[in-house]
C-alpha cells in the first residue's frame, strides 16, 4: 500500500526530477523518430506516411485489421536497425531519454530473433545490443538491463530456444523473460516450459496480459507462467477478485497509459483504470511502451497520472517507488532512488535532482 507521506506546499515538483524506474519499454519502439528517418534514408528503407508525418500514427489495435497495422509499422520501422552501429545507436539515445525523464533504471525488452538475419544470428545479435546496454549505461549514467521477449504468435520451442539464451546471459545484463505481441493468439500455457527455463536460470518472469485481452489473460499469466510482472495488466480492473490477488501476491503491472489509449484499449485517457488498480494496492510501474509510435515517454506517463487522474505528488513518488520496487536493479541503486525519491516529496518543488 501506498506509504503516507505529507505533502510540503509550494511550487509544483518538476516530474522530470522524481527518480523511476522503467519496466516496459520495446527496443525498436524506443527510437526517436528523427532516428528512424534517418536510418531509413541511409539504408533506403521506404517509409509509409504514417511514420514520417511528424505525429504518433492514428491506430486502433482492439481488432486484427488494426493489430497488423500496428505490427507492419512496428516491423518496417525495425528493418531500420542493420548494423551494430545503429543498435549501439538506439540504445545511446533510448539511455539519453530516460536521463532527461528522471529515470535511474531501464529494463529495456526485445525479441534477437527480429534483428538475427542481419547481425549473424542470436548470439552475436544478443551480445551485441548487451554491449550496447553497457556502453550506453556507462556513457549516461541510466543503470540498464535487457529483457529477452519471446513473440507469443511464433511456436513455443522457438521461445525455449530463447529462455535458453536468456538464461546463458543471465550475468552479463539480462534480468528478464517475456512474451510479447497479441494475448489474443496462442495460449499462456503453450509457453509455460520456456518459462520455466527462464526461472530456473534465474530469470523474471514478465509475460504481457491484460491488454487486448481481458482479465482471464492475467490470471492465465499467473498460473501458468507464475509471473511475477505482467505487462499492461490493466484489464485486471474489470475483475475485483483478481485485483485483490494482484495486490496480495506484489505482482506488478506495468501499466501504460499512453498506448492504452493510443491502441484503443480506453477510448480516453481518464479512462485508463489507474485509480482502481491503485486503490486496490496494485503496484504500478508506469511505462512507455513504443515513444516513437505513440508519441510519449516515461515522465508523459507521470504527467498523465497528475493531470488526468488527479494523481498528489505523494501519490506520484509511491508509483516511482512501486516501479524500483518491482525492478531488478541492484540493491544498492534501488535505495539511492528511494532516497532520491523520499528527497523530491519533501522538497519544496525546487529541490530534487534526476536519477541519473
Amino acid at each position: 500500500m501506498a506509504r503516507e507521506v505529507p505533502e510540503v506546499r509550494g511550487p509544483a515538483r518538476e516530474i522530470r526530477r522524481l527518480p523511476k524506474a522503467h519496466l516496459h519499454l520495446h527496443f525498436t519502439g524506443s527510437m526517436r523518430p528523427s532516428t528512424l528517418l534517418e536510418l531509413a534514408d541511409r539504408h533506403g528503407v521506404h517509409l509509409p506516411e504514417a511514420l514520417t508525418s511528424g505525429e504518433p500514427p492514428k491506430l486502433r489495435a482492439t481488432d486484427e485489421r488494426g493489430w497488423f497495422r500496428f505490427q507492419r509499422l512496428y516491423d518496417i520501422a525495425r528493418s531500420c536497425l542493420r548494423t551494430p552501429e545503429d543498435i549501439q545507436r538506439l540504445v545511446r539515445e533510448a539511455a539519453e531519454e530516460e536521463a532527461a525523464d528522471g529515470s535511474g533504471w531501464l529494463e529495456i525488452q526485445v525479441d534477437p530473433t527480429s534483428y538475427a538475419p542481419r547481425l549473424g544470428g542470436l548470439i552475436p545479435t544478443l551480445e551485441i545490443i548487451l554491449d550496447a546496454v553497457r556502453s550506453a549505461s556507462r556513457d549516461t549514467g541510466v543503470g540498464m538491463a535487457v529483457v529477452v521477449a519471446a513473440n507469443r504468435m511464433k511456436h513455443p520451442l522457438d521461445a525455449r530456444t530463447l529462455a535458453r539464451l536468456a538464461v546463458r546471459y543471465a550475468d552479463q545484463g539480462v534480468v528478464g523473460f517475456g512474451l510479447s505481441n497479441d494475448e489474443r493468439r496462442g495460449l499462456a500455457r503453450d509457453f509455460d516450459r520456456a518459462f520455466a527455463i527462464a526461472r530456473e536460470g534465474g530469470l523474471l518472469a514478465a509475460p504481457h496480459g491484460g491488454e487486448l485481452a481481458g482479465p482471464a489473460s492475467v490470471r492465465d499469466c499467473l498460473d501458468d507462467l507464475h509471473a511475477e510482472r505482467v505487462g499492461h495488466g490493466v484489464r485486471a480492473a474489470e475483475d475485483p477478485r483478481l485485483l485483490r490477488r494482484l495486490a496480495e501476491s506484489g505482482v506488478t503491472c506495468e501499466v501504460c497509459p499512453a498506448s492504452n489509449v493510443a491502441l484503443g484499449v480506453y477510448d480516453k485517457p481518464e479512462d485508463v483504470p489507474l485509480r482502481t488498480l491503485y486503490e486496490a494496492g496494485v503496484p504500478m510501474a508506469l511505462g512507455a511502451d513504443d515513444p516513437l509510435l505513440f508519441g510519449s515517454r516515461l515522465a508523459a506517463q507521470y504527467e498523465i497520472a497528475r493531470r488526468v487522474h488527479a494523481f498528489t505528488d505523494p501519490e506520484l513518488a509511491e508509483l516511482a517507488r512501486q516501479s524500483v520496487r518491482g525492478s531488478r536493479a541492484p540493491a544498492e541503486l534501488r535505495e539511492r532512488m528511494l532516497d532520491g525519491i523520499d528527497a523530491w516529496v519533501s522538497s519544496d518543488g525546487t529541490a530534487g535532482q534526476p536519477a541519473a
